[in-house]
């Protein structure tokens, strides 16, 4: 004997309601007026007799797919980014819908990335996320403006469509005033040499900082390589080898401090007694592993792809206007992660002199 299939009628009968309710339930109607408790009971029914409502009667009812595309450039095979598709995946999970996900690259052509969106807008999505591995101004796809979209960790240089960013400047404030609180008064930085936002909004808040502390800048302790490793380490030597050397850097990401832990040892410079560290980005697999584990600022990459989802599914269901949002992207804070490598400045021949360089060295 055939077992039964079970119906939108066996669900209604079992949590004691109508049809109706019990499909204003299950597809979230915004306009129904449902309490709690009653929603509850027909979620519990649902569930126990393993019922679901059908997609595809839902799609063609309602005209969507239930599909978000999401195009992220190299992200996906980036652990300290890949925060953004989880955040993405499971705000949109939440609300019913699935992520397609197609990994780019940031070299690729105009030609390619319209490609990419065409490849989705063939699979009927109802809405595109478009990640950038790093903070940056772009010219987007011109097919990416004829369907409800977000901008993740980027920004259209026209302002045409909707974006969320992290706050650069405000987390480089809070990196450098944790060391002028701990103390400290000269302070160098080593910084990016791409023309990025971050290279730009990090070094001001620096000399922002600075000014608002009554402390001065020294131009002579701010040095910028290429942000890697190697590159945090030739900027390290040269701040650390200047006549007056500082007690502090603050760098412009974790890998950049983790060529300046190496400049430090190099130099005899104990961190954090001798020299202080704060980096940026929260690459936790650095962070954590540096000894003294590295104090840093953490990118919202969570926080930004749970954001922008939320957004994008508001607007493929009516409930929010996109384009009011597109004048000036949203901005997330990045949070302190307070770790180990930052303590005041030692006094005496340690505070930073030429002096106090040569006697460790020899």
């Amino acid at each position: 004997m055939t077992k039964r299939s079970v119906g939108i009628k066996d669900v209604a009968a079992a949590a004691g309601v109508s049809v109706t309710t019990v499909s204003h339930v299950l597809n979230d109607v915004a306009y129904a007026r449902v309490g709690t408790e009653t929603r509850e009971r027909v979620h519990q029914a649902a569930q126990q007799l393993g019922y679901g409502p059908n997609r595809l009667a839902q799609a063609l009812r309602t005209q969507r797919s239930g599909m978000i595309g999401f195009i992220s450039e190299e992200i996906a095979t980036t652990p300290h980014a890949g925060r953004i598709i989880l955040g993405a995946e499971e705000t949109a999970r939440a609300r019913g819908y699935n992520i397609m996900i197609i990994n780019s690259t940031s070299t690729g052509s105009q030609d390619s990335r319209e490609s990419d969106v065409a490849d989705l807008l063939d699979r009927q999505v109802d809405g595109i996320l478009y990640a950038t591995m790093y903070h940056r101004k772009l010219s987007l796809p011109k097919n990416l403006t004829g369907v409800p979209a977000v901008l993740v960790d980027s920004e259209d240089i026209n302002r045409s469509v909707s974006a969320v960013i992290p706050d650069e400047a405000g987390g480089a404030r809070l990196a450098v005033q944790t060391l002028i609180d701990a103390g400290h008064t000269r302070i160098g930085m080593i910084n990016n040499t791409d023309d990025v936002p971050a290279t730009h909004s990090r070094l001001k808040a620096f000399q922002d900082t600075l000014a608002d502390a009554g402390l001065t800048f020294h131009e002579e302790l701010v040095h910028s390589e290429l942000s890697e490793v190697p590159g945090g380490h030739e900027a390290a030597l040269r701040v650390l080898q200047s006549p007056n050397r500082p007690t502090a850097i603050f760098c412009y990401n974790d890998r950049m401090a983790m060529g300046a832990y190496r400049a430090a040892g190099e130099l005899g410079l104990r961190i954090p007694e001798d020299l202080s560290i704060v980096g940026f980005d929260n690459q936790q697999l650095i962070a954590e592993n540096l000894y003294p584990s590295l104090t840093t600022v953490a990118l919202p990459h969570y926080e930004m792809g749970a954001w922008a989802t939320k957004n994008l599914i508001d607007a493929i269901e009516g409930k929010t206007d996109l384009q009011l949002l597109t004048a000036h992207p949203t901005v997330l804070p990045c949070p302190l992660v307070l770790r180990n490598s930052v303590a005041p400045p030692q006094p005496g021949p340690r505070e930073g002199s030429a002096e106090q360089i040569a006697r460790t060295t020899t």
